[in-house]
């Protein structure tokens, strides 16, 4: 059994965009996680965390795009993002925090 420290490690933040406002109207949670966290992982995080039962996690690494930083060339950082799909019945309100 992992410690809840140790899966707020996994799950960093929800993720609210208009993609993910579309997603949750058919039981999908985005979030921001771990770069070395797997599937598995992620599904124990959000079902301990939250009480919920998760149907499955699709997850995308998004590459960081290189932008200008006073003037000298930068790279934000990569994101990987998991899209949680909840069982029916079950939901997560993501705007009132952990």
């Amino acid at each position: 059994m992992t410690s809840k420290a140790d899966l707020y490690d996994v799950i960093r933040k929800p993720i609210i965009t208009e993609k993910a406002t579309m997603a949750s109207e058919h039981g999908t949670v985005v979030f921001e996680v771990a770069m070395g966290a797997n599937k598995p992982q992620i599904k124990q995080a959000v079902e301990t965390l939250f009480g919920v039962r998760v149907k499955s996690v699709n997850t995308t690494i998004t590459k960081g795009k290189t932008k200008r930083f006073r003037g000298q060339p930068g790279r934000r950082r990569d994101v990987k993002k998991a899209y949680v799909t909840l069982e029916e019945g079950n939901t997560i309100d993501v705007t009132t925090g952990l």
